[in-house]
């Protein structure tokens, strides 16, 4: 009907009053019969037209949209797969067992000594526990690396002196600890510079070179640092990222684990660690952020994280018996499940969060927020887990009618 109005605006009329006239009684008429004055059907046919040109406008976008999402996806991979090549390390996973061959019967009386007095002089001064079996074989035990580490070498110099009494012991594991002590700080300088990184302090490298005597779930830490500060660094010149953030945060994100003289998960230690050393505030964010237990605040957490992942996900990198794993979680559920008030607990996340099923009648809304603290409190205290314990207590009242 707009249409058939415009084009009888258009067309050339002789100039004859009475049919000038009738033309504009025909578009009265067609005007009245539509319902629209001329400006109206103006507008509306403006609307139309501005109607379909969004609809226009926004199945491009969609179009546009679901192409950049196909690229962005396969660019993606290719990045990944490209950082996961330049960190492919020829190690795979590194199981530290501390043991030790004896070959002539007469070396394990001599270490033995009269009524055992050489093991217990040895355990004394080395802080390691010593186990001899009949078939030769010496496993030396501690929790900490180091101290294994320098009752290794320290036994295996006595084997050879074959002067085997205290006072000799206590001479030598003396030595052998100033040896070890040059080994890390070699083993953290080794490990920085080959990532290229050359002005931490001595401190922070020999806490590096402990990496070399520690692993996570049978992955040697020394080399887990070094495959994904490898893994992202690359990724970070990909995507434009802070690639000196990236790699101090890579090659420190895991320092925590080797600080052994105060408690606290290895994320909170870490941060802290890098804080009394005066690093970037970047690079503590990485660290702090790299299990996820704060929101991610920059892009090159998220680089680290990812990296993180890739290096301790791949197939061989890591190792944990499934009964010992089994057992961790029924622990840590059955901290939480000792509690008054609560009904039930499961763990998720690998036993990185507890959600504690309250029974409304037992506890009210404060006492559930201070129980949730204290189940937290007991699994620190007593649980060494990766990263932060969340728990969650879910806390419902519920009320229904019977159906009629």
């Amino acid at each position: 009907m707009t249409n058939i109005i415009n084009n009888l605006k258009t067309v050339n009329y002789p100039q004859d009053q009475e049919l000038t006239d009738l033309r504009e009684a025909y578009i009265k008429r067609l005007e009245d019969i539509s319902s629209l004055s001329r400006e109206e059907a103006k507008r509306a046919l403006i609307e139309e037209v501005a109607n379909d040109s969004k609809r226009d406008i926004a199945r491009i976008i969609k179009d546009a949209e679901e192409d950049a999402k196909a690229v962005s996806h396969k660019k993606s991979q290719e990045i990944i797969v490209d950082a996961m090549r330049h960190g492919a390390l020829e190690h795979i996973a590194e199981y530290t067992l501390s043991t030790i061959k004896i070959q002539e019967e007469d070396v394990k009386g001599k270490i033995i000594g009269k009524e055992g007095r050489n093991i217990r002089a040895f355990e004394n001064i080395t802080g390691v526990d010593v186990n001899l079996d009949e078939e030769g074989i010496i496993r030396l035990s501690s929790f900490d690396p180091i101290r294994r580490e320098v009752a290794r070498r320290s036994l295996e110099k006595l084997i050879k002196d074959t002067r085997i009494q205290p006072v000799r012991i206590e001479e030598i594991v003396e030595q052998t600890r100033k040896e070890v002590g040059e080994i890390l700080f070699e083993e953290g300088e080794k490990l920085a510079h080959e990532v290229k990184v050359f002005s931490l302090s001595a401190d922070l490298l020999s806490l590096l070179g402990r990496f070399k005597f520690r692993t996570s779930f049978g992955q040697n830490l020394w080399i887990h640092t070094l495959e994904e500060t490898r893994i992202g660094i690359q990724i970070a010149y990909e995507i434009g990222a802070n690639v000196e953030v990236v790699k101090l945060g890579c090659l420190l994100h895991d320092i925590g684990k080797v600080v052994t003289d105060k408690e606290g998960n290895h994320v909170q230690l870490g941060a802290e660690l890098l804080q009394k050393y005066k690093m970037p505030r970047e690079v503590i964010n990485c660290v702090i952020e790299h299990h996820e237990d704060k929101p991610f605040s920059q892009m090159e957490s998220v680089v680290v994280y990812i990296a993180d992942a890739i290096s301790s996900a791949r197939p061989g990198a890591r190792h944990e018996d499934i009964q010992e794993y089994a057992k961790r979680i029924k622990e840590m559920e059955n901290i939480a499940k000792n509690f008054e008030g609560v009904e039930d607990a499961y763990a998720f996340e690998a036993g990185r969060e507890i959600r504690v099923i309250v029974n409304p009648n037992d506890l009210d809304d404060v006492e559930t927020t201070i129980l949730v603290k204290k189940i937290k409190e007991e699994i620190d205290s007593k649980m060494i887990v990766p990263g932060t314990v969340r728990v969650t207590a879910i806390r419902e009242f519920r009320v229904s009618e019977p159906r009629d």
